[in-house]
């Protein structure tokens, strides 16, 4: 089989995602600790705001 070399990603199926770079290597795994941190934060921030609109809408 003859075939060129092809410089450019040949997953993409669609001409224009041929021409984007190659997807960037993954980022470093966050530890747990600081993972489940973050998202008892996001969890208490989102309850909070919820709170407040629904508190407000009813008052």
């Amino acid at each position: 089989m003859d075939r060129r070399l092809v410089l450019t990603n040949e997953g993409a199926g669609h001409p224009f995602r041929r021409l984007l770079p190659p997807p960037a290597p993954l980022a470093p795994a966050v530890p747990r600790r600081v993972a489940a941190r973050e998202d008892a934060k996001l969890f208490l921030l989102s309850f909070s705001a919820f709170f407040t609109c629904f508190y407000t809408l009813i008052a």
